[in-house]
C-alpha cells in the first residue's frame, strides 16, 4: 500500500492468480488516492472498446473529462472529448482509473485500446489494472520509461507472521513449524491459507490430517478458479506431466505426447500465473504445489499403469539428454528395476565422486526395498566401497554384507563380473590379511572387464599384499604395473597413490633420493585436479609430512602433516591398510617434528584399526614399535591440533558453519552431548575457550 501511495509511475499493474488479493489492494488504495478514481469491474461489461470506454465514462461522471481513445490509438488526433460530447483541450484535475479483472475481457481490440491508454493518458492521470493474467502492456517500453509500477504473486503473498496472523483471527491455532509447514506447501497464497484455516475449524479436532490440494474446500477452488477454465489439451498437458516437479517444452511433448508443450506452457503461464517459469529463458516451468498436488491426484484417477509409463518416457528422455541423476529417479518410480540398475551402476562413482553423497544413499536404499536382480549384489558392494572411502565403516560393511547375501553371478553392462565385482570388495576391505587379499585381488582381475578402471586398483592391491608379507620386490613390481595401467586409465587419485606407495619402498631401502623424487612426483598429481580431499591422498600428505622433516623443512613438514590430518576421519577399518599405513607415517613425521602427543594420537587410531583388522603383517609389527618409541618420551609435551582425534576431527570442519551442535550431531550422526564434549576437547587442545575463538584458530592453522 505504501508503494502505491508513494508511486509517480502514471501505470499500475497488479497481476496475480486468484485469490491474492488484487481487488483488495486495489479497493484500499482507492479509498485513501487523492484524486478521483473511475472504477470498472470488466466482467460486468462487453468485450469490446466501446463497452469498456463508456464504462469508464460513467464511473467518471459528467463533472470529469475523458480522452478520446480514437485519438490515442491515432496519432494525427490528439483531443480530449468531454462525455457530453464537447472538445475539450486538457481534463481538468488529474483521475486514477482502475480496470479491475481484465482478464475477463480478451478481444485484441480492447487488449490494444488499453495499451494505448497506458502509454499515452493525459499527465497526472493514473491507470490500475488488475488482472489473473498477464497484462495487454508494452511492459519493457514502460519499464524503461519509469512509467510502470508492478506487484505481482510474490509481493501480495503472506509471510510467515501475516499467515499466523490470519489463522489466529480465524480462531485456528498452530505451532511456529506447523505454520511454517503451510506457508512453505501454499507459498503465502492467502485464498489457499483462508481455506486450510476454514478446513481446519471445520475439523473436529486440532490432530486432524495436514492441508492438501485433496482437502474439499482447496480442490473445488482449484478446479473452479483453474483447471475448470482450461482447454482438453492444456488440462492433459498439465495432469501427465504432474509427474514432474519442473518441466520444459521438449519433456512435456515426450512425456504427454504431443508437439506443442513449449506454447502451451507459455500459453498456461500467462493464463493461469500458477504455472511459473524457474529459469530467465522461460524454458522451464513449475506448477504451484497445491495445484501440482491436484493434478497428480487426477492423474491417479486415470488409472494405476498410467504414472508408471509416464515415469519410463521421462527415464528415457533425461537419459538421452544425459542426465542420469534424474533418468535413475523415473527408472525408480516407473518400475523399471533394469534400466535403474544400470544407470546407478553406471553413475553412482562419478555422483559421490562430485560430492553428492546423499545422492548415492538414497539410490542405496531404494534399491534395498526392491527384489534382488542379476546386478544388485555388484551395486551394493560399489556402494560399500563408496561408504568405506568416505570413512564410515558401519555403513560399509552393513551394505558388504547385504552384497554377499546374494548370489554373484551375471555380467554387469561394462563387462565385469558379479562375481569379479565382489573379489574387488573383499580385496578391499582385507578382512583375512595379506593371502587372502592377495587371493581376492587375482579374482577380481579375473573377471574385470580389460579397460575397466578398477584393475590398477587390484594390482595396486596385490602390491599391498606383498608388503604385508614384507616382500620389497614383489611389491615394487606391483606397484610399478599399478602405476602404468593407473596413467594410462588417467586414473588420478590412483596414480598419487601409487606413487606414495613406491615411496615406502624406498625408504625401506634407505633410498631418500628416490623417495623424494617420487613424493614430489606425487604432489604434483594431486595438485592437478581436486583430489586433495580424498582418502588416496593422504598417504601422499603424510609420505611428504616425512621427507620433509627428514631434510630438515619443518615449516612444510607442518604444512603437509596438517594437510595429511585433515583427511585422518577417512581413514577408517573399512580400508584398512593404506590407512595404517598413513597414519604410520604421519607417526614418523610427528615424532621427527618432536610432537609426541600428535604421534600418540595417530597412533591410537592405527590401534584401533588393527583391532578390527589385525592379520595387517608388517604394519603391524611398525605400529607396535613406533608405539613404543613414543612410549620411552617421558617429558611432558603441550596438546595441539595434531592431538586432535579422528572423532574430532570429524567435528571441526562444522565448527565455523552456522550449524547448532543438535544440527551438527545430525550431520555426523552423533548425540548432541558428545557433540559438545567433542567440542569442549576441541577447544581445550587449540587453547581457546568458545566457538569464535576455535574458528580463528582452526583457519589459522589451516585445518579447514
Amino acid at each position: 500500500m505504501d508503494r502505491l501511495l508513494r508511486a509517480t509511475e502514471p501505470v499500475i499493474a497488479v497481476t496475480a492468480p486468484p485469490g491474492y488479493g488484487k481487488t483488495t489492494l486495489l479497493a484500499a488504495w482507492a479509498e485513501r488516492c487523492e484524486s478521483p478514481v473511475a472504477w470498472v469491474s470488466c466482467d460486468r461489461i462487453g468485450d469490446d472498446p466501446e463497452s469498456l470506454w463508456s464504462a469508464v465514462t460513467d464511473a467518471l461522471g459528467t463533472e470529469q473529462a475523458m480522452p478520446d481513445i480514437q485519438s490515442l490509438l491515432d496519432p494525427d488526433r490528439r483531443r480530449v472529448e468531454h462525455p457530453n460530447g464537447s472538445l475539450v483541450g486538457v481534463p481538468p484535475r488529474p483521475v486514477a482509473v482502475v480496470l479491475d479483472q481484465l482478464e475477463a475481457l480478451a478481444s485484441p481490440d480492447v487488449r490494444r485500446s488499453v495499451a494505448a491508454f497506458a502509454t499515452s493518458a493525459p499527465a497526472g492521470w493514473t491507470l490500475a489494472l488488475a488482472s489473473r493474467e498477464e497484462l495487454p502492456l508494452p511492459a519493457a517500453r514502460l519499464r524503461v520509461e519509469g512509467r510502470l509500477l508492478e506487484v505481482g504473486a510474490d509481493d501480495l503473498a503472506l509471510s510467515r507472521s501475516e499467515a499466523a496472523g490470519l489463522l489466529g483471527a480465524a480462531g485456528v491455532g498452530l505451532s511456529d513449524a506447523e505454520t511454517a509447514e503451510l506457508v512453505s506447501l501454499t507459498e503465502g497464497w492467502p485464498a489457499a491459507l483462508q481455506l486450510a484455516a476454514l478446513s481446519r475449524q471445520a475439523a473436529e479436532s486440532s490432530t486432524s490430517r495436514p492441508f492438501s490440494a485433496n482437502d474439499r474446500l482447496m480442490s473445488d477452488y482449484l478446479r473452479s478458479e483453474v483447471l475448470d477454465r482450461l482447454s482438453r489439451s492444456q488440462r492433459k498437458l498439465l495432469v501427465r506431466t504432474s509427474i514432474l516437479e519442473q518441466v520444459s517444452g521438449p519433456l512435456g511433448d515426450a512425456v504427454a505426447g504431443g508437439s506443442r508443450a513449449a506454447r502451451q506452457l507459455d500459453t498456461l503461464h500467462r493464463r493461469t500465473l500458477l504455472v511459473t517459469p524457474v529459469d530467465g529463458e522461460g524454458e522451464w516451468y513449475r506448477c504451484h504445489p497445491l495445484l501440482r498436488q491436484l493434478l497428480r491426484a487426477t492423474l491417479r484417477a486415470e488409472g494405476p499403469d498410467l504414472a508408471a509409463r509416464l515415469h519410463a518416457r521421462a527415464a528415457a528422455w533425461f537419459e538421452a539428454q544425459g542426465d542420469p541423476e534424474r533418468a535413475i529417479d523415473h527408472a525408480y518410480l516407473a518400475g523399471d528395476t533394469e534400466a535403474f540398475e544400470r544407470l546407478v551402476l553406471e553413475t553412482m562413482e562419478p555422483v559421490w565422486a562430485s560430492g553428492h553423497i546423499h545422492t548415492v544413499e538414497r539410490w542405496m536404499e531404494l534399491l534395498g526395498r526392491r527384489s534382488p536382480q542379476p546386478h544388485t549384489p555388484a551395486m551394493f558392494a560399489h556402494g560399500a566401497l563408496i561408504f568405506a572411502l568416505l570413512g564410515r565403516p558401519g555403513d560399509a560393511e552393513r551394505w558388504a554384507a547385504v552384497a554377499e547375501e546374494l548370489p554373484a553371478t551375471g555380467t554387469l553392462p561394462d563387462g565385469d563380473t558379479v562375481e569379479g565385482t565382489l573379489a574387488y570388495l573383499r580385496a578391499n576391505l582385507c578382512r583375512h590379511g595379506a593371502a587372502a587379499m592377495r587371493r581376492d585381488a587375482g579374482e577380481a582381475l579375473e573377471g574385470l572387464g580389460p579397460t575397466s578402471p578398477y584393475r590398477a586398483t587390484m594390482i595396486h592391491t596385490q602390491g599391498l599384499s606383498y608388503l604385508l608379507d614384507g616382500d620389497l620386490e614383489q611389491a615394487d613390481a606391483s606397484f610399478a604395473h599399478a602405476y602404468d595401467l593407473a596413467t594410462s586409465l588417467d586414473a588420478s587419485p590412483v596414480t598419487a597413490l601409487v606413487l606414495a606407495e613406491q615411496v615406502q619402498v624406498a625408504a625401506a631401502h634407505d633410498d631418500w633420493t628416490t623417495a623424494e623424487s617420487l613424493v614430489k612426483r606425487a604432489l604434483e598429481v594431486v595438485a592437478r585436479g581436486p583430489y586433495a580431499e580424498y582418502w588416496t591422498s593422504a598417504l601422499v600428505f603424510a609420505s611428504a609430512a616425512r621427507a620433509a622433516a627428514r631434510r630438515g623443512d619443518m615449516p612444510e613438514a607442518r604444512r603437509q602433516a596438517q594437510r595429511a590430518a585433515r583427511l585422518r576421519p577417512l581413514l577408517t577399518y573399512a580400508l584398512p591398510v593404506v590407512a595404517v599405513q598413513a597414519l604410520a607415517e604421519l607417526a614418523r613425521a610427528y615424532l621427527t617434528l618432536v610432537d609426541p602427543s600428535g604421534a600418540r594420537a595417530v597412533l591410537e587410531q592405527a590401534h584401533g584399526i588393527l583391532l578390527q583388522r589385525p592379520d595387517l603383517g608388517t604394519l603391524a609389527t611398525a605400529v607396535r614399535e613406533l608405539e613404543e618409541r613414543v612410549g620411552q618420551i617421558t617429558a611432558a609435551t603441550p596438546l595441539g591440533a595434531s592431538s586432535l582425534t579422528a572423532a574430532e576431527l570429524r567435528l571441526v570442519p562444522l565448527l565455523p558453519t552456522h550449524l547448532t551442535y543438535p544440527e551438527i550431531g545430525e550431520r555426523l550422526f552423533i548425540s548432541r552431548h558428545t557433540v559438545k564434549t567433542h567440542a569442549g576437547s576441541v577447544y581445550r587442545k587449540l587453547g581457546v575457550s568458545s566457538r569464535a575463538e576455535a574458528v580463528e584458530r582452526i583457519i589459522e592453522l589451516g585445518l579447514v
